[in-house]
């Protein structure tokens, strides 16, 4: 019972992370205030993804992915504290966030595999929309990091000056959708581990 509310607590942390990161992500924020709010979504996602590798008992598959989920959130909370050069805060960002999506297709299997159920169903359109969600992210990140050597390289300066804006709205927009993909499958996963632990509770009494 313990381990059941923990990795029910974790999934609805992870959730509001994910959520908190996305509308971080809004462009009509400050950067300040952008800035807070995916440090503090990636913080809950990192602690949410704990949680729920450390209710699973032994060796499992999730619980392997959650783990690289969580290390995935670390290495995008180091980029936004650290006090490193824009590029590196990049790289981590990109990576951060390969390694979540590396974490979902770990886990992936293991839904795949078990007998098919409407809760099996939520967790997998829950995860594949976050592996899709990161996949986007990071892409956005790696066009952005594409676009900062470009700049700092001084190359094709009068080329890319007419075509930068369009080039950054490219990113962003990769990065507000992927966000927002990744929130809506982590409230997918987060009811779906709600309905698993309504149904054990409701077979324990019977």
């Amino acid at each position: 019972m313990e381990n059941q509310l923990k990795e029910l607590f974790g999934a609805w942390i992870q959730a509001v992370g994910t959520v908190t990161a996305a509308v971080g992500s809004t462009p009509s924020l400050n950067e300040d205030t952008q800035e807070s709010l995916n440090l503090w979504g990636n913080v809950l996602q990192g602690t949410g993804n704990a949680l729920i590798a450390d209710a699973q008992e032994g060796f499992t598959l999730g619980k392997l992915g959650n783990e690289a989920q969580a290390i995935g959130n670390s290495t995008v909370v180091a980029g936004i504290l650290l006090n490193i050069s824009e590029e590196n805060k990049l790289k981590l960002d990109i990576n951060g966030n390969l390694l979540q999506a590396v974490g979902g297709g770990i886990a992936l299997p293991e839904d795949l595999l078990d007998d098919p159920s409407t809760i099996r169903t939520l967790n997998i359109v829950g995860n594949v929309l976050q592996i899709t969600g990161n996949s986007m992210q990071a892409l956005g990140g790696a066009e952005e990091l594409k676009s900062l050597r470009e700049k700092n390289a001084d190359r094709f300066k009068g080329y890319r000056e007419s075509n930068e804006s369009n080039q950054l709205t490219s990113s962003q927009s990769l990065g507000i959708n992927g966000s927002w993909i990744q929130a809506v499958g982590s409230v997918i996963s987060a009811i779906a581990q709600t309905k698993e632990n309504i149904e054990m509770n409701t077979e324990e009494i019977t």
